[in-house]
């Protein structure tokens, strides 16, 4: 399986790739520009990082068409990509948010142009859960258009709201992830044989599908009964201006299916039978951490009033007052779950930031510590190759924003699993 990695950041979804099996799974592309910084850091880790892979530093935008032709005739039969989800992201305010319009959001598009050029049998795509939702003001909207552009291709897109931790892993943290398959693969063909069958679609036609034969319920089991009988079923126009004019169904729950522009969704509870890794289980020895991570004076009274309760007076756009109420949390994180979902603002004084207390001293993640809660090996970030041929040292600071904007690569792991399964056809 050939790969094109989109939006790669420091290579999360590589590395998820990897670790499921290195040889089915052979990244040839992969793409990470960040428009806004004059170094271009995360590139330059995944250039030392993956010396044989063609790695792409420009705007996406940018790459032209007969860049994503060549690889169809290499041999590309994937594209995997985390895109940026700053327009989606629950840290934009709602009277902020821009959704498919941002100039982040837009970026969905390009997905859209390679495939097209590409043609891939399978995607895997990673963003925010709030994506479900987005607009707030047409609901379910932005995703509803993402699933009638991939229906205009010719594809079909299985969805799943996955939380790390409920599957085992180190981090509490809530994303969505598309599995996207063209028609006309054997997989896409099996279940047009199991399930299409019939002209009446309703949400029970693909009910078993979404609860158990489906790649995320195979891989991520669920209970068998929707969370509050929460289950919708609809069709898409044709016309993806129509969808975006007049989209006002709302109910996209976190699992689902589109196949020949009817969705089918449901509200899914995990099993709960995966213990997942505590923040005990990855901290590292404490006599291997760095002075300057341990937080005294000042700056620890700083984080216990951000961390606790408070009642704030602000004043609204128009110059109202109102009084802003924010609940407590712990003083510090416990060593026995977890750890809370990164933030790019990771070791800043943020009430996002975790705080540990070992030994009766309150520190700081480590850098090492981030990158366990997204299960890279340890060290992944520590080094780069510069433009200059060199290899240097990344910071702390800029190896804890990757982190905060990384993907908890043992999810991709699982659904890679899944994919060679398909692609196999041990489940046909």
């Amino acid at each position: 399986m050939k790969v094109f990695s989109m939006f790669d950041g420091v290579g999360g979804f590589i590395v998820g790739l990897n670790n499921a099996d290195p040889i089915y799974f052979e990244t040839l592309y992969s793409n990470q520009y960040e428009p806004s910084r004059k170094t271009q850091d995360a590139y330059e880790v995944g250039c030392y990082r993956f010396p044989n892979i063609e790695h792409i530093p420009t705007d996406v935008a940018l790459i032209p068409d007969e860049k994503y032709k060549e690889m169809s005739e290499n041999g590309v039969d994937m594209i995997v990509g985390g895109f940026p989800c700053q327009d989606y992201s629950v840290a934009r305010s709602k009277k902020n948010e821009m959704g498919i319009e941002g100039k982040k959001g837009v970026l969905f598009w390009e997905i859209i142009r390679a495939t097209k050029n590409i043609k891939p049998k399978y995607l895997i795509l990673e963003n925010v859960d709030r994506l479900l939702k987005a607009p707030s003001n047409q609901r379910g909207r932005d995703f509803a258009i993402m699933l009638g552009a991939f229906n205009q291709l010719g594809y079909s897109v299985e969805w799943r709201v996955i939380n790390a931790a409920d599957y085992g892993r180190a981090q509490r943290r809530r994303r969505v992830f598309f599995f996207v398959y063209r028609n006309d693969t054997p997989w896409a063909k099996k279940i047009d044989k199991e399930f299409e069958v019939g002209d009446e679609k309703t949400f029970d036609t693909y009910k078993s599908y979404i609860f158990e034969k489906g790649l995320f319920a195979q891989q991520f089991p669920v209970k068998s009964s929707p969370i509050k009988k929460r289950v919708h079923f609809n069709h898409l126009a044709e016309d993806l201006a129509e969808i975006s004019d007049n989209f006002k169904d709302g109910m996209m729950w976190n699992s689902g299916v589109m196949r020949h522009g009817y969705f089918y969704t449901a509200d899914t509870e995990p099993l709960g039978n995966e213990q997942p890794i505590t923040l005990g289980d990855i901290v590292i020895p404490e006599n291997e951490v760095p002075d300057n991570y341990y937080i005294t004076g000042d700056k620890l009274e700083k984080f216990k009033y951000l961390r606790g309760p408070k009642k704030l007076t602000r004043t609204s756009a128009d110059g109202h007052e109102y009084i802003y109420s924010e609940g407590g949390m712990s003083e510090y994180d416990s060593l026995e779950l977890p750890g809370r979902t990164m933030l790019t603002s990771e070791g800043s004084v943020n009430r996002s930031t975790h705080l540990l207390k070992i030994d009766g001293k309150y520190r700081l993640i480590t850098p090492i510590e981030a990158e366990r809660l997204q299960d890279f090996p340890d060290d992944w970030t520590k080094y780069k190759l510069n433009s200059k041929g060199e290899v240097v040292e990344v910071s702390d600071r800029m190896r804890m924003f990757f982190m905060g904007n990384a993907l908890v690569t043992g999810i991709v792991t699982r659904i890679a699993n899944g994919i060679k399964s398909i692609d196999l056809n041990i489940n046909l």
